[in-house]
């Protein structure tokens, strides 16, 4: 239900707004959820590879095309069928990559650590080496993405053997703390420093990445997330690097939202993705 609700928040038409040629490809077609037990540390682990093949296609098409992808979902696995796809074809191109993960949970789960076996608690560790084979390497490498390629945004939930796996694993995580103490500001700086013109900038958004005062239509909502104007900004300093190149919006439940506001919050989000600003103030160009 989730691309449906960002169709009815006006999404095609408001990106259209924003000079861009938007093409509507549908949704995607694949098994349901059979709502099984884990078997081995995951759940549905049949059904989840079947869902990313597909994704994998749709978007090295859209890229083969020379189109930006954005991949409206579905549970945040999905994004190991984009980040895949992503991956690849920067490998094919020699472009670096950058991914950028805004998310209220770490993702880093494995099967063996894992308190629920849900795949949506581990697609980053999946990109990273660590997971089914069929999922970890669906780009054509393992690990399809570098631990030093990530930058994790927002994260306030992490399970304890989680933690432990983010410390070993040297993965560059901005929590909410060090937004607090720093500002969005601040942390955004570091999140996009060191790109450059040669590099394909991917934006894994995660709904519940927000505080679930402004964004109440997720499945896993966590307090204390990025407030309306903190967000805006973080979408507004994406912006203005000029290199994003995929995306994904992930995780939005509108059976679980008030009256289709988390969706319209998110279309607005993307509005500022793309390039709307409320800057007024006068500006001079800067180098660098």
């Amino acid at each position: 239900m989730g691309p449906e609700a960002l169709r009815v928040a006006g999404i095609l038409p408001i990106l259209a707004e924003r000079e861009l040629d938007v093409i509507d490809l549908g949704n995607l077609s694949g098994p349901a959820n059979p709502w099984q037990p884990p078997v081995n540390g995951y759940r549905h682990l049949a059904e989840v590879v079947d869902w990313n093949l597909r994704v994998f296609a749709a978007v090295q098409s859209a890229l083969r095309d020379v189109r930006l992808p954005i991949l409206l979902g579905g549970d945040h696995s999905l994004a190991i069928g984009s980040v895949s796809a992503v991956a690849q074809h920067c490998r094919q191109r020699g472009k670096k990559l950058r991914v950028i993960w805004l998310d209220a949970h770490a993702d880093f789960n494995t099967s063996v650590i894992t308190p629920s076996g849900n795949l949506h608690g581990m697609p980053l560790a999946c990109l990273c080496g660590v997971g089914p084979p069929a999922l970890a390497g669906l780009s054509g490498q393992v690990p399809a993405l570098a631990i030093q390629d990530v930058r994790q945004v927002g994260v306030r939930s992490v399970d304890a053997g989680e933690r432990r796996r983010v410390h070993e694993a040297d993965l560059e995580v901005f929590d909410m703390r060090y937004i607090d103490e720093s500002g969005m500001r601040d942390t955004m700086q570091q999140v996009l420093a060191g790109l450059d013109a040669d590099t394909h900038l991917h934006l894994s958004f995660d709904v519940d990445f927000l505080d679930p005062e402004v964004a109440p239509g997720v499945g896993t909502p966590v307090p204390g997330g990025p407030t309306y104007r903190e967000a805006q900004l973080c979408m507004e300093m994406i912006a203005d690097t000029g290199l994003l190149a995929s995306l994904d919006v992930m995780e939005l439940n509108p059976a679980l939202d008030q009256r289709n506001r988390t969706a319209d919050l998110v279309v607005d989000l993307l509005e500022s993705l793309f390039g709307k600003s409320t800057l007024m103030r006068k500006t001079s160009a800067r180098s660098g």
